[in-house]
């Protein structure tokens, strides 16, 4: 039985790709960690922040560099479940501090 591998729809990398997508991965990785572990050089506010976009940042490298997410015709209905899925999430993240919170404020009357 013989593999084809140049099929339909199966995207794959090459090295250049996931050595630049684990330099820059580990790059996100090393700045948060250092102003985490020296937080005198560095206000609260800059560190919560820089954590948050580089964790925005290290999700979004993920996705194009290593699971091959991109803006090509064979990669659009994984992009549209993953935009499904996030959708999914916010709603019921949002939905449940809404409702905890009208909860909250009903109980202390």
């Amino acid at each position: 039985m013989s593999h084809d591998h140049n099929s339909a729809g199966a995207s794959h990398g090459n090295v250049k790709q996931y050595t630049i997508g684990f330099i820059v991965s580990v790059l996100l990785t090393i700045v948060p960690f250092y102003m985490a572990m020296h937080p005198a050089d560095f206000g609260r506010g800059a560190i919560v922040a820089t954590i948050a976009i580089t964790a925005v940042a290290q999700v979004l490298v993920q996705l194009v560099f290593f699971l091959h997410m991109n803006s090509s015709s064979e990669q659009r209905w994984n992009v549209i479940a993953f935009i499904y899925t996030i959708l999914c999430i916010a709603v019921l993240l949002i939905g449940s501090v809404w409702i905890m919170n009208y909860l909250h404020s009903n109980m202390m009357l």
